[in-house]
């Protein structure tokens, strides 16, 4: 039972009735009526205004991120993190702007901050057709790039949490270059979110240019004050991948979704969609080879299930596991094996289509 605050007008309160009883007949209606049940029980309760703004300016965002992306939903988009200071002179810039345009050129949409630096050079090689920009308001360096001004494809965020949301929902893959504070922040926390089962497994590629040693030394940082100190798993670092190679960097992005297509839990399994069926003997190198990962049974084919019917994905082949929560790094190795494992007939070679 939903209460009406009783202090709201009488047609205030008759509409929101109608509303509520017309609920069980729309598509998503449980959960828009949980929405409206959370904003009514604000209503109830003593909240300042500085509440109902961040409420209203979430939303606000929200809606904006959800329209601008929708009409894209099924191409796969790769966000480039990186320094707005970075000049265009710069070979860090140079590789950028290379990357996006090698990345759009096999079907793949590029996401930048909106900025300058290795953001403008990543919107500038993908150009502004394959782009979209996540730009927030800051006191410096944060106007839209060239690209990018006057783009339908650019979402001006109010607040920072909302933009980071819609880089890490919309992102199948995430692209650093050297960048500072913010390129360190993303990929830090971009890497806890996968490690602990809070985003979706993606590749992670972290790009110097050729001498550079920017990522190396980050990466050095991870092995011995994370890693040897028993910090992170031994399996973690297969979270990320280190190039200086675009070629390379391009690879990564599209060998990971060759055979993996996405996946979900269903109660306690872990439910793999891949856009191939696996042959059995496939199934058995699985088996074998992460076995450790599992917290009882075996990797299994298998069509969707019952609870996935209305999935837009049924029509797409399964693996189905009891994975043990826990192991991320290995799961990120199970899906590059998949990679090598699966069919690589021409119809399946569109990776950037979901």
């Amino acid at each position: 039972m939903v209460l009406i605050p009783s202090d709201l007008p009488a047609s205030m309160r008759a509409d929101l009735t109608d509303l509520l009883e017309h609920l069980p007949t729309m598509a998503h209606g449980k959960l828009i009526r949980q929405v409206l049940e959370t904003i009514l029980r604000m209503m109830g309760r003593e909240a300042d205004r500085l509440d109902w703004k961040i409420l209203n300016y979430a939303l606000l965002d929200m809606e904006q991120g959800f329209q601008i992306f929708y009409p894209y939903r099924h191409i796969r988009k790769i966000t480039i993190f990186g320094s707005a200071r970075m000049d265009p002179d710069q070979p860090d810039y140079q590789l950028a702007k290379q990357f996006a345009q090698q990345i759009t050129q096999l079907g793949f949409m590029v996401m930048t901050g909106a900025g300058g630096g290795i953001m403008e050079a990543g919107n500038l090689g993908a150009g502004p057709d394959h782009s979209f920009g996540l730009n927030i308001q800051l006191p410096f360096e944060q106007g839209a790039n060239p690209v990018m001004t006057g783009n339908a494809k650019l979402i001006n965020f109010k607040y920072f949490f909302t933009r980071k949301l819609f880089f890490l929902r919309e992102s199948d893959a995430l692209v650093l270059f050297p960048g500072g504070f913010g390129t360190q922040d993303e990929a830090f926390e971009s890497l806890t979110l996968i490690q602990t089962g809070k985003a979706d497994p993606m590749p992670i590629v972290m790009v110097d240019h050729p001498g550079g040693n920017y990522w190396q030394g980050w990466d050095t940082y991870i092995r011995q004050h994370l890693l040897d100190r028993g910090l992170i798993s031994p399996d973690d670092p297969s979270l990320y991948t280190i190039t200086d190679n675009v070629d390379d960097a391009c690879r990564a992005v599209s060998s990971f979704y060759r055979v993996y297509h996405s996946c979900r839990y269903v109660g306690d399994r872990l439910v793999m969609r891949l856009k191939c069926a696996l042959p059995d003997t496939a199934i058995e190198v699985l088996n074998q080879e992460f076995s450790d990962i599992l917290a009882k049974g075996r990797i299994e084919k298998s069509a969707a299930l019952p609870e996935e019917r209305n999935d837009e994905t049924a029509h797409l082949p399964r693996l189905v596991m009891y994975f043990n929560h826990r192991d991320f790094g290995r799961l990120h190795q199970l899906i590059w094996r998949l990679s090598q494992l699966g069919d690589h007939r021409p119809e399946f070679e569109h990776p950037e289509q979901k």
